[in-house]
């Protein structure tokens, strides 16, 4: 499949945990603090990967409307409760909980991220299309110099991705045709949601977000109309 020219392009949207920031380091080290302080030997990578395998099935609740809809802050606190007792953390005060959900709003970004982000956005708009939060996506923005145009999220409209209209929302609010916008992620099944909903597609192989140990989903070449190392190597195939 032949990419499309970026002349084509008129603004582009990322998703943001694993895309953008490496949430499991994150987690693992936020996790591996609480554990130390209280004394607990806990293996973080296990807690990390607990925690955001409970996401997309907590998600899935959602959508389904088995539950009512809620923002990933609550999901995450939600998910957390069912960890603690799992991990030998169930004696946490309610302050120390609250700080470990926050952990979501202090991931570090990928080496890569604000660097490309920075070159993408001398030719384009850019802007986040996460199901995170929009609370969590500014902090994120904060705490890891990431220089959005706008901060977008499907909580915008009370869905998640992939509904198609979590993509078209992000088109109609960026004033272009579902056509002109690029979304960017490391998920093949975001991106095919993307796709379905009209949106043109750039994969970004994140190999690391799962750790050392997990083998990331082999996409074909041409599966995406773009497919790129990282960010630098995305923001050069574009021509900037």
């Amino acid at each position: 499949m032949t990419s499309p020219s970026p002349s084509a392009i008129r603004a582009l949207v990322f998703d943001v945990f694993g895309t953008v920031v490496d949430w499991r380091t994150s987690i693992v080290r936020e996790v591996a603090q609480v554990a130390e302080a209280r004394g607990v030997a806990v293996d973080g990578g296990a807690f990390a990967d607990a925690w955001r395998t409970g996401y997309p099935l907590a998600m899935r609740r959602v959508a389904s409307g088995e539950a009512p809809w809620a923002t990933i802050d609550v999901l995450h606190r939600e998910i957390l409760e069912t960890l603690l007792p799992r991990f030998g953390l169930e004696s946490l005060d309610e302050r120390e909980r609250a700080h470990l959900t926050s952990a979501w709003h202090r991931l570090d970004p990928w080496p890569d991220s604000a660097p490309g982000l920075h070159r993408l956005k001398r030719r384009w708009p850019i802007a986040t299309l996460s199901n995170g939060n929009v609370s969590l996506l500014v902090d994120l923005a904060r705490h890891g110099g990431l220089p959005w145009d706008a901060v977008l999220s499907a909580e915008l409209i009370g869905k998640y991705k992939p509904d198609p209209a979590v993509y078209r929302m992000a088109a109609r609010l960026l004033d272009v045709a579902d056509g002109e916008l690029v979304l960017v992620a490391a998920h093949p099944s975001d991106l095919e949601g993307a796709r379905a909903a009209g949106l043109m597609t750039a994969y970004v192989e994140r190999p690391m977000e799962y750790g050392p140990a997990h083998r990331a989903e082999a996409v074909a070449p041409g599966r995406f109309d773009w497919q790129a190392r990282d960010l630098a190597d995305l923001a050069a195939q574009l021509g900037t």
